[in-house]
């Protein structure tokens, strides 16, 4: 539903639409033959705007696809509530390290052959009510499947379906051995080849994250021969379309993106087999240039072997030092430009830029501001930069910005913090290389993975975190970071969270980032050299070639 390209084509929202880019970025890097189907989402998802107060407020993030896309003949159309609504298809080519591309074809429904409902459905992420976003599914699974069917796509061995929102292709596939003719029944051995061809990862432990749609939509959205077949393949409460539901049940694999996601995942579906494999990041994006320089002068290769960043730790602790004040400094004049608040180079800097909703805690950091002033105070001054949108409809959200706002006033002197808005790829490449410390805080076990403290760990910026996604597997204390609490299985205890964090600071992080420099810088460097050569995407795609990917690798499951 949602790829990060790049910062001017606002087709994403936040890490999974990250994550999907750098997988395709990963992909044209090994040559592989894959392809990228999305929507155009031509209002974007939203332009944040931030009162003096903290209030959000929202307003469309308009773009031109003619800008940077390139619009193909082909058109595809599907049938939705009983009329054909035509897609049209513009492509985006990923080029790798070698030359190799892969294209990302982005469907888009504003034509005139559309009512004005149609021509709608593929302008927001995530926005609108049940019936939209059902429409939207529909034009990104089925329609997905006849897009790649009409650019001559037709010999492919996997569809991997990235989270639930694409889980129609499956009844595409389904329709496909009878030439579109929808029946009432499919035998065992149909659906058994549709689901050797499936593979799906789940992105979410939040219930919210999965899509249900009532039956009485389904029939109205697709029709009602589409929605008997739904039915008849009984994967869930009675009344209930479930989106994870169908993806699991249509796939040969599926899978988890952390070792401790599997498992939470695994209890949200005990039906299926769910494995794991950890999210990663694309090194040659997120590595800042002042980092990407110290890498080519002491690890050549790093682009096409992303496990020679191990080399790293051999890299002289002043040359990543000089990187990182580089990169600092550029995110202070980041800052600087999109706030007017100036930051300090001296100052131990936290970074924290996640979506603004209840469960991520944004505010754990201030549970006890007179404690944590006196902190900074004995120890040093600690300035925050936050970032993150809150959904429309997410008040809690919202507050959560507020109270930051409010928390905001009552800091100085020994305490700073800025909220920078509209968090962009670009954004997130100044913030993950410039901060001295990444800070992730959601209530276990919520969590799925959380790739921005692997961006972090790249440019040598250690974590402080609760031990959850991938932090469970990146975690060495006082080595790649330290932990918030010490139990990975347990949930969440806010008032023992908060204790431990300040703990941290007050005993470990601020006594070694004013203190002794060489033990900083040199946990800085194990940092890069352990998580940031580890946790990429090269090593996340070469699991799912050997695990997903492969037909040989597994057998067909019966219907």
């Amino acid at each position: 539903m949602e790829i990060g390209l790049e910062s001017g084509i606002p087709t994403y929202s936040g890490g999974l639409g990250g994550l999907a880019g750098d997988t395709l970025r990963a992909a044209a890097d090994a040559g592989l033959p894959l392809v990228g189907v999305t929507l155009v989402h031509r209002e974007g998802y939203l332009r944040q705007v931030l009162d003096k107060e903290g209030n959000q407020t929202e307003t469309p993030w308009e773009w031109d696809p003619a800008d940077f896309l390139e619009l193909l003949p082909q058109r595809a159309v599907v049938t939705l509530e009983g009329r054909p609504v035509h897609i049209a298809v513009w492509a985006y080519r990923v080029r790798g390290v070698t030359g190799h591309e892969v294209p990302v074809y982005l469907l888009d429904t504003r034509l005139p052959e559309n009512d004005a409902e149609a021509r709608s459905f593929t302008d927001h992420l995530y926005l609108g009510d049940q019936k939209y976003r059902l429409c939207q599914e529909a034009v990104l699974g089925i329609g997905g499947v006849a897009v790649l069917n009409a650019l001559g796509h037709s010999n492919l061995s996997t569809y991997h379906m990235n989270e639930g929102h694409s889980a129609l292709l499956s009844l595409a596939l389904l329709e496909e051995p009878s030439l579109g003719e929808l029946r009432l029944g499919y035998s065992q051995s149909e659906t058994a080849a549709v689901k050797s061809k499936c593979v799906f990862t789940t992105h979410t432990p939040v219930a919210a994250g999965h899509d249900q749609f009532e039956w009485e939509l389904v029939e109205q959205v697709l029709g009602p021969s589409r929605a008997f077949v739904l039915q008849s393949l009984r994967l869930w409460p009675a009344g209930v379309l479930n989106m994870t539901a169908l993806a699991l049940a249509t796939s040969r694999y599926a899978n988890a993106v952390s070792k401790r996601h599997g498992e939470v995942a695994g209890d949200m579906f005990p039906k299926y087999e769910i494995n794991w494999i950890t999210n990663g990041i694309h090194a040659g994006t997120w590595a800042s240039p002042y980092i990407v320089r110290v890498f080519d002068r002491h690890i050549p290769g790093w682009r096409e072997d992303n496990n020679r960043l191990s080399q790293a730790g051999s890299v002289p602790l002043d040359e990543i030092w000089e990187a990182h004040d580089l990169a600092k400094r550029a995110l202070i004049a980041s800052v600087a430009d999109r706030t007017g608040v100036t930051l300090s180079p001296g100052w131990l800097t936290i970074g924290f830029a996640r979506r603004a909703t209840a469960y991520k805690r944004a505010g754990l950091l201030f549970s006890d501001v007179d404690r944590l002033r006196d902190i900074a105070s004995r120890l040093g001054g600690i300035q925050v930069v936050y970032a993150g949108k809150a959904h429309p409809h997410d008040d809690e959200g919202k507050a959560v910005i507020r109270s930051l706002f409010q928390t905001a006033r009552s800091l100085a002197p020994e305490l700073r913090m800025v909220y920078v808005t509209n968090y962009s790829m670009d954004m997130a490449r100044d913030m993950c290389a410039g901060v001295d410390l990444w800070l992730n805080t959601p209530e276990k076990p919520m969590e799925a993975s959380g790739t921005s403290g692997m961006k972090a760990a790249l440019n040598g910026v250690p974590s402080l975190s609760v031990l959850d996604g991938w932090w469970v597997e990146g975690h060495i204390e006082g080595v790649t970071g330290w932990s918030i609490g010490d139990d990975a299985t347990s949930d969440s205890d806010s008032v023992k969270e908060a204790a431990s964090l300040y703990d941290k600071l007050e005993r470990a992080i601020l006594p070694a980032y004013y203190g002794d420099g060489q033990h900083w810088r040199g946990v800085m460097r194990s940092t890069m050299a352990i998580n940031g050569s580890r946790f990429t995407a090269q090593n996340m795609l070469a699991n799912y070639v050997r695990d997903a990917y492969t037909p040989a690798q597994r057998a067909l499951l019966p219907a």
